[in-house]
């Protein structure tokens, strides 16, 4: 079973956080990308690291009822190895009676994204057409609640 060690992201994961979102996704975020949000005071960040070495990280963004996440992704080596299950499982865990639910948007073309964010129990609650700039392309709005007794 692998063990992935979740933390907060720190200046000097941004190397192997970079290589990985470039290894990820065609519109990639670039260095300034990164600054620009992880600067915004609502803006937080995680990374999995096994062995000492990032293999996943996080960005999202806290409002007064919910967290977003704007970014996720997984080393090409390690994806289907429980890595994003395990940042999803942190941030479930950041939810609280006032932050009830955790929400993103999925491109309609991203099937990996969709079964996965699935399978942490995300659902998809609508589609925001033409969202994508770059592409012109639908997205899917997911959201995840916090179960209540």
């Amino acid at each position: 079973m692998n063990r992935y060690k979740v933390r907060w992201l720190s200046a000097r994961d941004m190397p192997e956080v970079l290589v990985i979102e470039q290894a990820s996704f065609k519109g990639a975020w670039t260095q300034e990308d990164f600054r620009d949000c992880l600067g915004a005071r609502n803006c937080l960040s995680m990374v999995a690291e096994q062995d000492k070495t990032v293999v996943g990280f996080m960005i999202y963004e806290r409002d007064k009822t919910r967290l977003h996440i704007l970014n996720l992704a997984v080393h090409p080596q390690r994806r289907r190895q429980k890595v994003g299950a395990a940042l999803v499982k942190r941030l479930t865990s950041k939810l609280s009676t006032r932050r009830t639910r955790i929400t993103l948007k999925v491109r309609e073309t991203n099937l990996g994204a969709q079964l996965f964010f699935r399978q942490q129990g995300f659902r998809a609650v609508d589609v925001l057409p033409g969202h994508y700039e770059d592409t012109g392309e639908d997205a899917y709005l997911m959201t995840w609640k916090l179960p209540i007794d």
